[in-house]
């Protein structure tokens, strides 16, 4: 289904946040999109949940994703759990489908809102502000998450370096450890790099 853009300029002076609104039918988003309107905000799309929500987000890069929808379908959450691996933002559901599973499976999928009392616009703002805080938080965890793996993977990497150094050229643990060194300034890479090389060239030749 083709997406419907809405060119309507929210009140502000400030950027707008741009929402990709998803819901099914069109017809009983009436008050939603009235009430995103209202607060402030800009529509860059409205569409089904059946159109290819991962491409759209891929092409209109929104600040948030509202999807509202009588029950959550696991084809929509799987194409947020795309969304959510290769092109991250906050995810607002809401919906009547209390079921604990389901809301599990919307947490896991990246959804960082998941509203089941109805809509009341006077608390859309805080919703979302809250689902933008916490997508957040969750983004500097996860980089933090990998910054240490990447660090315990380098290290790891400088260590089984260095080991084929000492056993290869019988140099001491620093003299291996200053020749990585010296080997990455030459190139200009960071040692972590350097020692990737050497352990994938000697792996090679065994």
């Amino acid at each position: 289904m083709k997406a419907k853009t809405d060119t309507q300029l929210p009140r502000s002076d400030e950027q707008p946040l741009r929402i990709l609104l998803v819901h099914e039918p069109f017809e009983r988003n009436a008050l939603l999109k009235h009430a995103l309107l209202e607060v402030g905000y800009l529509i860059v799309a409205q569409v089904s949940s059946s159109a290819d929500l991962p491409g759209l987000v891929n092409d209109l890069k929104p600040d948030v994703i509202i999807l509202e929808s009588e029950y959550s379908t696991l084809v929509t959450l799987e194409k947020l759990y795309t969304i959510s691996r290769e092109q991250p933002c906050p995810v607002v559901i809401f919906t009547h489908d209390s079921d604990s599973e389901k809301i599990r499976s919307a947490m896991r999928a990246g959804v960082s809102a998941y509203v089941v009392d109805g809509l009341n616009s006077e608390r859309l703002r805080p919703i979302i502000e809250v689902a933008i805080a916490r997508f957040n938080e969750y983004q500097a965890m996860r980089l933090e998450l990998e910054k240490a793996e990447s660090q315990l993977a380098g290290r790891r990497d400088i260590d089984r370096a260095k080991g084929i150094l000492m056993k290869q050229r019988g140099w001491s643990e620093d003299e291996s450890y200053q020749a990585l060194r010296k080997m990455a300034m030459d190139k200009g890479v960071r040692l972590a790099e350097i020692s990737r090389q050497v352990v994938a060239i000697a792996d090679l030749l065994t």
